[in-house]
């Protein structure tokens, strides 16, 4: 009688945990991530390319009621002579419902640079997103580091992080990502070669790995809280994306996820964990918090990448 009622309570648990898992989406590198393929050739290309790319992701999270920020380089506004176009498409994202952030000008390695250079950066990251912010009545809140590259010494990684909080940042977390801009690399590579066959074999892998990291993650943030947390995606505004959002998506849906702000994520107390921790690499903040409270979480465990879509050239 005992082991059914434990079995019950275990039962009605996981039910109640599933029902609050929440998630906030964010997607980096916008206005396009951009490759070396034909759809890129030109700067009117560029900007057709970066159109039909965000309309779609905008498209997709509206049909889903998911809520999102998009992380800008401000660089990749103002190539070509195209900022006008840019920021029209970049103002799509505000007046969504959604919202814009930092991902600094030029998106530049932190290791490579010095504490001064990449203040500049955020600075001059704020040309377009802080003038369309404060059009739309809503402050430019967050700030994402490129690579994820937060200070790979104790200094570095303290300077600038007064500096933030002094210009009013929070920096926007990551706790699950599924390596999107590998897969969305080669698959440019497959369409270019035209290699049908390969291109539906990538499209699948990449949904299944995106669910394995999720759940991944989530046991990952079980064992440092002892609870699931709300999760934040990264993703990147990239072609396979625009394929592929909506599937994404509901692997998030079928695994119970409520979409979220990012705001709404971060206000969890879990987020309030310091990140202390200087690293030259760039890893998701469940390994950052597992360091700051020192407890050994095997990395080990976390899903790869397919060998195939690795080796694939």
């Amino acid at each position: 009688m005992r082991i059914a009622i434990a079995l019950l309570l275990s039962v009605m648990a996981s039910a109640v945990c599933a029902q609050n898992r929440t998630v906030a989406l964010t997607f980096d590198d916008l206005p396009l991530v951009v490759e070396a393929s034909p759809a890129f050739a030109t700067p009117a290309a560029r900007i057709a390319e970066s159109r039909r790319v965000n309309r779609a992701i905008l498209t997709a999270l509206k049909k889903h009621h998911a809520w999102a920020i998009g992380f800008v380089n401000e660089k990749k506004v103002q190539a070509d002579g195209t900022a006008e176009e840019s920021r029209a498409i970049l103002n799509e994202w505000i007046k969504s419902g959604n919202d814009l952030g930092n991902h600094t000008f030029s998106h530049p390695n932190l290791n490579d640079i010095s504490v001064e250079g990449f203040e500049q950066e955020v600075v001059d990251g704020e040309a377009s997103i802080k003038m369309l912010m404060n059009n739309a009545g809503r402050p430019l809140r967050y700030l994402r580091f490129p690579f994820n590259h937060s200070g790979e010494t104790e200094a570095k990684h303290a300077a600038v992080a007064m500096f933030l909080k002094q210009r009013g940042y929070e920096v926007a977390t990551c706790t699950v990502d599924n390596t999107d801009w590998l897969f969305a690399r080669v698959y440019t590579l497959m369409l270019q070669r035209k290699d049908a066959a390969a291109a539906k074999r990538l499209r699948a892998a990449y949904i299944q790995f995106t669910a394995q990291e999720l759940t991944y993650y989530a046991q990952l943030h079980q064992q440092i809280f002892g609870h699931e947390i709300p999760q934040v995606m990264l993703l990147h505004a990239n072609p396979l994306n625009a394929v592929l959002i909506e599937q994404v998506l509901r692997v998030f849906e079928k695994e119970k996820y409520r979409f979220v702000t990012l705001e709404q994520a971060q206000s969890d107390p879990a987020y309030q964990t310091p990140e202390t921790y200087p690293t030259a690499y760039g890893p998701m903040w469940g390994y950052r918090w597992a360091r700051t409270l020192n407890l050994k979480v095997d990395g080990s465990r976390e899903p790869t990448v397919p060998q195939w879509i690795e080796d694939y050239k």
